[in-house]
């Protein structure tokens, strides 16, 4: 089974397991200005929500309402979505792990914050290791570079979607050093470009990958996929 990861523009990421579609942080055009398609024209069983800032969750409650998606999320978020309608959660928290019809999904640290965009509480910002047909992918949300990510990485990672924008998450630098202690085979960039604040040359980047690590950069335009 062939797995699609799909860029969306800024943090937000499109997977597609043998027909299950899994939505990362849904923030789509009207709102995204890197996206290129309107949350009404995309499709999703699941979403994966990393943490509750508006550039990420923008769009949850209007794509889990009209397509009955569940979203896997922590509890404060869960709370949160629920009291805007949406009927279908599983919550989760950091270290925990669950299988679903598309895969098992456990949840990592992120170093973050995760208010939510009226002002809630939105408990701990996650990232996500999904594991499919053997597959392991991680996908770190925002944060910074932490020592721990040698542990999420002793899985054997195939993938790693890092955020490479700076100022509010890490940067290139540390992104390099993350690719280090993950060891993934291949690393996808996200989180940069979407406004001149986080601007950065992934091309360039993808240039210092291939220089000073083991991983194969992949970086995608938007909407481009990469198939595993």
């Amino acid at each position: 089974m062939s797995i699609q990861i799909t860029w969306r523009g800024h943090g937000t990421f499109s997977l597609d397991f043998a027909g299950t579609a899994v939505v990362v942080d849904p923030f789509f055009a009207g709102n995204n200005p890197a996206a290129k398609i309107g949350v009404e024209s995309v499709h999703a069983d699941f979403i994966l929500q990393t943490h509750g800032h508006g550039d990420h969750i923008a769009d949850t409650v209007p794509l889990a309402t009209r397509t009955g998606a569940t979203v896997i999320c922590v509890p404060e978020i869960g709370g949160w979505l629920s009291k805007k309608g949406v009927e279908n959660i599983h919550g989760m928290n950091t270290g925990g792990g669950w299988n679903f019809p598309f895969g098992r999904v456990k949840l990592t640290p992120a170093l973050h914050s995760s208010g939510l965009p009226d002002g809630s509480y939105g408990g701990n910002p996650i990232g996500f290791v999904v594991t499919s047909e053997s597959k392991h992918i991680y996908i770190a949300g925002d944060t910074a570079l932490f020592s721990d990510m040698s542990l999420i990485g002793s899985v054997g990672l195939d993938v790693a979607i890092l955020p490479i924008g700076d100022n509010y998450t890490m940067g290139p630098g540390d992104a390099i050093h993350a690719i280090n202690l993950l060891k993934p085979k291949v690393v996808i960039p996200s989180h940069y470009s979407t406004w001149p604040v986080i601007e950065v040359d992934a091309h360039a980047w993808a240039k210092l990958v291939e220089k000073e690590t083991d991983a194969k950069p992949v970086v995608l335009g938007v909407d481009e996929t990469f198939t595993l």
